[in-house]
């Protein structure tokens, strides 16, 4: 494929019905009728697939995400006989390109991710090429045993694309990168054959390989001998080049070293084979780690100590600058990180790790550390961080550190295309001085971080590629950059590989000569350029805006928000804000992302839907793609959980996003009889609660269930919430305010179906010495609500009237410091967010301010010392708890902890779970319930079943309390409850 007909393509954009949409192709067709797995060639998908973490998109022919290594070889044959290329993909988190192509993306992660064997005794294991790496370490640990290429994105980088990248890692000082630590491939060349590709020097592992391959690797053992020259000559003496094909891992005259053709394929990027199988070298997990936290004045004082710090020999030694550090201060998840471990205002510091078996001897290489800053001139320079748990938050700063850069407002971003140059560390200073020139002399900054002990800093200069002069300035950026590291024979592709920004820099790093061996090299392999075509070899250009994100005629179709986005410059501005890092994949986030983890579809994950909001927003899937069926079915699998307003570094709030989206779609389609009872509880609930007997009946006659859900949706599979006989009905105040006063806000789930709970918090916030207020409507009219049920269905029109009552409603307490207090976190904690969207204001931002769980005020009142609380003790006892998803997002959690350890002897437990899945009223939609399922499988249900008769559990959220009676058979109560029924004097709630 030609350069300008790659560039066409991906200029063009698909227009819903026509050539552009490739669903009902003859190569979709075949696909789908051989294969297993799943073959996605609709719009939508094809957009989702269309970009990576880089700043490149362009749009696939189409995916196809196999079951087997039968579709693999069945995909790569019909690809053959179309006459169309393939592209292997994993987490789909390359910063250069190197994921993005006109092929068929062949996407390993969602099924070919298993642990084939592993050898302990010889520390080897085998891997499929879609495994995460901290799934396999999870898998590894109890072996104690690790993977040693520990790559920042390591809860969603994939083997096969670490592999395919060579990767290196925080730790490469010490163990060195992918190249080092594989010992042997399975893979499959562009003809369909499979082979081992291993060492060279194997005679039995020659003489049993097919004549096609002792040919593959007589020619590639030939042509090494015939370029070793230009290989010493040209290839850089330092440990982070990963440019161009690793021709130099063939030779057969150096001590300790085996000539092996996996590694030649190793930083491949998917051009010359597709690999089934990794066999990789493990090492002993490491008993005892130190960190020390050196601060340094100015950035080239911390690039000066790099070489005198490296000679104590750490594991690891990674900057982090002054920008990284402010923009981790104003991010909610870094802030207390930076608070503990930063002192004043660094320029500079750098994380220096020892590791070792012997704990002491780690101490005392950290004392050296001091000793050393101390020589330097910083005799109190180091901040240590001497347990595990201390080390692994420092640690989450640095790996989050792209991502962290990435969350800077506005249209100019630190953008990826010379950031992992490596030079030697004798020439580092002088190095990013120089290049912070160049930055300055084209108008712009830099930002700085990572691995400084390898002379491999991650820099990104600022640029704006919306704007028309954005390319021109990167590309100039570029070369001269590439030129300085020529010149300081470095490396131009240090770690993050070639992809497109890097392949067309080769023949003036290498030369002529090499740059035609690896033409060789690539023929050889894949004589017709079926793999990932335009990558190291036969390069595109790096700074045609016509294969990047924002394209020349990039446009924002005219939308009228009904949220308030200014915080982003606009709507299109926050979804803007998905930089594709992938942090979303992850599976050891607190709660990011549930309907992910469930699934594995790239359709349900935050990328995935904020790909798909961007390509509608700027009209790249065709007219009225924005409220068209396919993006309500993008977003009809996110839970709302707001797990990604918090945990994912660049700040992309997809449940808001959802609220917006669905205000658009039902202004275009109506709503239905569904999003009607949802939406419109609290307006009937008063009505018909005195007929609550009757509406329980739904789930207690047979066949009522099944009709139900054909009327309205509901799922016959679960039984709706059950319309208590008492709701709490009171709204006259409690208690005597010998300590204070509290309004208690009685949200619409509590005082129709669970009002004890709303009783019991009233009784221990008394028994506390606080005088209750029920919020009570001005008017004395309709019970308060705070428009979550009808943000869930993106009327916001109706839920900005409830806002906009309940804030008449709490004035004047806000205005005497009266705190607001409720129990179900959604509703609580929409007052702190979503009404500052729907009411931008004084009064929101002030009731936001005053606005509290009911654990976080009991947790603040105790801190004060002004709780007068007496409880009971509960000997021998535990509770096991399950944090709402609104709390981890919102940061709250460890309120609710608290406030239960305040009862005497009680046990408290936290369960590790992402969201319960039942999430507001997903979990009671037909469509929904195995997926809401599926969500609690993952943490919360096993945990809710596993746990003794006898163990209490809570848990706050109405939603997460039916779930686990729906999953597990079992009663969870919300805290208030647990703590009024140890109240000193009374009886049992």
């Amino acid at each position: 494929m030609g350069h300008e007909t790659l560039a066409r393509q991906a200029h063009a954009a698909p227009t819903g019905a026509g050539p552009a949409d490739a669903t009902d192709s003859r190569l979709a067709r075949r696909l789908r009728t051989e294969l297993e797995g799943d073959v996605l060639f609709d719009d939508f998908s094809r957009g989702r697939y269309s970009t990576d973490a880089s700043i490149y998109q362009i749009r696939p022919l189409g995916v196809v995400v196999p079951r087997t290594q039968d579709d693999v070889h069945k995909t790569l044959a019909i690809a053959r006989d179309a006459g169309v290329c393939v592209l292997p993909r994993g987490g789909g988190t390359s910063q250069n390109g190197q994921t993005v192509n006109e092929a068929v993306v062949i996407d390993t992660s969602k099924y070919l991710n298993n642990v084939v064997s592993l050898d302990t005794e010889n520390r080897i294991a085998v891997v499929e090429p879609g495994l995460v790496l901290d799934h396999l370490n999870a898998h590894l640990k109890p072996h104690g045993l690790m993977y040693p290429v520990d790559v920042s994105t390591s809860a969603q980088a994939t083997l096969g694309g670490m592999a395919g990248n060579n990767s290196c890692g925080t730790r490469s000082l010490r163990y060195g990168n992918m190249v080092h630590n594989v010992r042997a491939l399975d893979a499959v060349l562009a003809d369909g054959s499979a082979h081992h590709f291993g060492r060279l020097d194997d005679e039995a592992a020659l003489a049993a390989a097919s004549p096609a391959y002792r040919a593959l690797a007589q020619q590639m053992t030939a042509l090494h001998a015939r370029e070793a020259d230009e290989l010493a000559r040209y290839f850089p003496d330092v440990n982070r080049r990963v440019g161009g094909y690793n021709l130099n891992e063939l030779a057969a005259n150096i001590p300790g070293r085996h000539p092996n053709l996996a590694k030649l394929l190793i930083g491949s990027e998917g051009t010359l084979a597709f690999f089934q199988s990794i066999k990789i070298d493990l090492q002993p997990t490491v008993t005892h780690k130190v960190l020390g936290i050196c601060h340094f004045p100015t950035f080239r004082k911390a690039m000066e100590a790099a070489k005198p710090i490296v000679a104590l020999k750490p594991a690891a030694a990674e900057l982090v600058d002054a920008t990284l550090i402010e923009l981790g201060r104003e991010i909610d998840i870094f802030r207390p990180v930076m608070e503990r471990y930063i002192r004043g205002q660094p320029q500079a510091v750098l994380l220096v790790e020892f590791a070792g078996d012997n704990y002491d001897e780690q101490v005392g290489h950290l004392r050296r550390l001091g000793e050393l800053m101390a020589d330097l001139g910083y005799p109190d320079g180091v901040v240590e961080a001497l347990t595990p748990a201390q080390q692994q938050e420092m640690w989450g700063v640095r790996k989050a550190g792209l991502n962290i850069m990435m969350s800077m407002k506005g249209d100019g971003k630190p953008v990826s295309f010379i950031e992992d140059c490596a030079v030697p560390l004798d020439d580092l200073p002088d190095y990013t001085e120089r290049l912070t020139e160049v930055f300055h002399k084209h108008g712009t900054e830099g930002t700085w971080y990572a691995h400084a002990s390898e002379g491999c800093l991650h820099v990104r200069p600022i640029i704006n590629l919306k704007d028309p002069a954005g390319a021109p300035k990167m590309r100039a950026i570029a070369e001269e950059a590439f030129a300085m590291v020529r010149e300081y024979k470095g490396s131009h592709s240090g770690e993050h590989g070639d992809g497109i920004s890097r392949s067309e820099f080769h023949e003036a790093m290498f030369g002529t000569r090499l740059v035609e061996a690896f033409g060789e090299i690539k023929h050889g392999f894949d004589p017709n350029g079926l793999f990932n075509p335009h990558k190291i070899t036969d390069p595109l250009r790096m700074d045609d805006t016509r294969l990047m994100r924002f394209k020349p005629d990039y446009r924002i179709i005219p939308l009228k928000a009904t949220l308030d986005w200014s915080a982003h410059g606009g709507f299109a501005g926050a979804v803007e804000m998905c930089n594709n890092n992938g942090a979303c994949r992850k599976f050891d986030a607190a709660v990011m992302c549930p309907s992910y983890r469930a699934t594995r579809d790239e359709q349900h994950v935050t990328r995935g839907r904020a790909n798909s909001l961007r390509l509608a927003l700027s009209g790249q899937l065709g007219d009225d793609a924005f409220t068209s069926p396919e993006m309500y079915d993008t977003l009809s699998q996110c839970v709302s959980c707001k797990g990604c307003k918090r945990e994912c570094p660049t700040g992309v709030d997809m449940a808001k996003m959802k609220v917006e989206f669905l205000h658009h779609y039902h202004k275009r389609h109506g709503r239905s009889l569904r999003d009607k009872l949802i939406a419109e509880l609290p307006r009937y609930a008063p009505k018909i609660a005195w007929l609550g007997w009757l509406l329980n009946l739904r789930d207690r006659i047979p066949g009522l269930a099944k009709l139900s859900e054909k009327i309205t949706g509901f799922s016959a599979r679960r039984p709706l919430p059950v319309w208590h006989a008492k709701p709490f009905r009171e709204r006259a105040s409690t208690g005597t305010a010998r300590v204070g006063e509290v309004v208690l806000f009685a949200d619409t789930f509590s005082r129709w179906q669970e009002p004890d709970n709303l009783r019991a918090a009233a009784k221990v916030l008394s028994a506390a010495g606080y005088q209750v207020h029920i919020a009570s409507p001005e008017d004395g009219g309709r019970p308060l609500c705070c428009g979550r049920t009808y943000l869930a269905v993106g009327d916001t029109d109706k839920a900005r009237d409830e806002a906009q009552r309940t804030l008449r409603a709490v004035a004047p307490y806000v205005a005497r410091g009266v705190p607001v207090v409720g129990l179900e976190p959604s509703c609580l904690l929409t007052m702190r967010d979503e009404f500052r969207s729907l009411l931008p204001g004084k009064p929101a931002e002030e009731l936001a301010a005053n606005a509290l769980l009911f654990e976080e005020f009991i947790q603040r009142e105790h801190d004060a010392q002004r709780l007068q609380l007496e409880l009971t003790p509960m000997p021998g006892q535990r509770a096991l708890v399950h944090g709402h998803c609104h709390q981890k997002a919102f940061g709250v959690f460890s309120s609710v902890e608290k406030t239960l350890r305040l009862i005497p002897e009680l046990e408290v437990e936290t369960i590790n779970s992402t969201c319960c899945g039942m999430a507001g009223a997903f979990g009671y939609q037909a469509e929904h319930y195995d997926t809401s399922m599926a969500i609690g499988e993952l943490g919360v249900l096993p945990a809710a079943r596993a746990a003794g008769d006898d163990v209490h559990l809570v848990a706050d959220g109405t939603s997460c309390r039916h779930q686990i009676h729906d999953g597990a058979r079992r009663r969870a109560v919300h805290a208030a409850v647990l703590l009024a029924r140890q109240l000193k004097g009374r009886a049992a709630a």
